[in-house]
């Protein structure tokens, strides 16, 4: 019997896929909002969806199946405030990195 390599994931698929890391991370803010989108519609028609969204039936398919018009960040933030979502994306500074290896700080002595 063959052994299967599993790989833990590092929470974000489009990292998992080898996109850049500033790919990754412009790619997942969408997804993460068409998830939303989607949990928000639980089990109504594309045609509730699209009335509570305030957006056409057409517009709903594309949303949800990668139509022609993929929707900007925008739409996707306005679906989600007219269902009721508060939509908040924060802009922070990334934690320091340290040195794994830090050379002990050398001092002369006095002669």
């Amino acid at each position: 019997m063959s052994r299967i390599k599993i790989t833990r994931g590092s929470g974000n698929v489009f990292r998992d896929l080898e996109f850049s890391p500033a790919e990754a991370k412009a790619l997942l803010l969408p997804a993460q909002l068409l998830s939303e989108i989607k949990a928000a519609m639980g089990k109504l028609t594309q045609a509730q969806a699209a009335r509570l969204f305030g957006v056409t039936q057409r517009r709903m398919k594309d949303v949800l199946h990668g139509g022609v018009n993929t929707p900007s960040l925008d739409d996707l933030i306005g679906m989600l405030a007219k269902a009721g979502k508060h939509v908040e994306i924060r802009v922070e500074m990334p934690p320091r990195r340290r040195s794994r290896t830090t050379a002990p700080t050398r001092r002369s002595r006095a002669q």
